[in-house]
This record gives structure tokens, sequence and C-alpha cells, in this order.
């Protein structure tokens, strides 16, 4: 039986994944260095794990004003992430979670005030029982500190949750806390390997969440 969805806040319900790795990519550019995904892909679903003022200064030799590279990407960036919406599916999903009596988290490397001012932005925060965020834990992702605090948080086992990840570090987080994880990858995370999910879906809508619940019912049996 599953009483629980957990989801990721960035990348999942809000593309803000892309927005950061291409205001970063601009930045880089302008600088006349490089930024392949294969070098970035190891900051997605977490905190600290790529400094890109340090890769930045490597490349060009030379310190780099730091203050205003943070102020150019954080411009650049949230002007991106104004432009995007809910990823398809998410607002189908919580209604019917909350229809069908299936409580509701967010588990997340960002920051809460992060978190939870875009789901009050977008109208998603009232839909929510419970927000785990870096401010909760001592670990973040691919940590499964965020998970196992927010099913603690809602009184629910582990096999009663389903995970709904975009990340390589995301989805080794839920699978660690012993989630059914199902990967839903973005235009970015599509690139990256995400074959340790218990299942991909290309986006939400391609799967409604009753079918979902049956589905994994049925690979438990």
């Amino acid at each position: 039986m599953i009483d629980a969805l957990v989801f990721d806040f960035d990348g999942l319900i809000l593309d803000t994944e892309g927005p950061d790795f291409q205001a970063w990519q601009e930045i880089y550019t302008a600088y006349g260095c490089s930024l392949p995904l294969t070098v970035w892909s190891v900051a997605i679903g977490t905190v600290g794990a790529f400094d890109p003022y340090v890769e930045l200064e490597r490349q060009l030799g030379r310190p780099i004003d730091r203050a205003t590279v943070y102020e150019q990407h954080q411009r650049r960036m949230l002007k991106l992430i104004d432009a995007e919406t809910v990823r398809p599916g998410v607002e189908t999903y919580l209604a019917d979670a909350r229809r069908l009596g299936i409580r509701r988290a967010v588990a997340s490397s960002s920051p809460r005030d992060w978190v939870a001012g875009h789901l009050a932005r977008l109208g998603l925060l009232e839909h929510f029982e419970c927000l785990r965020c870096s401010d909760d834990v001592r670990e973040v992702k691919p940590s499964p500190e965020l998970y196992q605090s927010a099913l603690e948080a809602l009184g629910i086992r582990p096999e009663h949750a389903i995970a709904l990840e975009d990340s390589p570090n995301g989805v080794l987080a839920a699978k660690r806390a012993g989630i059914f994880c199902v990967a839903v990858p973005n235009p970015l995370t599509r690139q990256l390997p995400l074959d340790h999910a218990d299942l991909t879906l290309s986006s939400l809508q391609d799967l409604p969440l009753q079918a979902l619940i049956e589905r994994v019912g049925r690979s438990r049996r």
C-alpha cells in the first residue's frame, strides 16, 4: 500500500537546474572558458560537490571578482527561472494524491526559503504537508537523510512511499532510504545516467498516479 509521495523540488517540480547551468555556461563563455555537462553534472541534486568559481579561476589561471560573478549568475538564473512553469503532470499528481488520501512531502537539497518561496509563488505550497530541506539535515543528497526525515515527519515507512526524482544524486538518496524511486528527468538530467531508478518516465503525464501505484504493487508480488 502506498501512503506517501515524496517529491524532489529542483528539476522535478520546477526546472531550476537548466537555468542554473545555462547561466554558468554563459559566464564561462564570456570569459573564454567552457563548462561541459560532464563537469557540471556532479553538482546536480546536491550541494558542495562542485565549485564553479574555482573551476573558472583554474581555467583562467587567475582570480576573478567572485562577488560580481555571483551577481551576474543570480540575475541571469532568476530571469530564466521566471520563464519556467510547473513541470508537466506535477499538479495532476498532487490533486490525485489528495483525492486518494496519499500524504505529500518535499525532500530537497536546497534551502527552505528557496523551496518554500518558489512553491508559494507557484501556488503549490499548500499541497505539501512536509518540507525537508538542507536546513533540516546534516547531509543532503545523495545521503538518504532528507528522505528519512520526510518519512519520519509523515509517520510513513519507506516501503509505503514513492519518491519522484530527476537526478542521479536524488535517485541514489531515495534508494538508500529504501524507497521505490521514479526518475522523471528534465531536458538537462535526461542526458545523465538514471538506470538505478526503479522506473523512468519522460513525464509524469505518461503514467497516472493510480496506474503507478498499481505498477509498484505488482513489482512487489
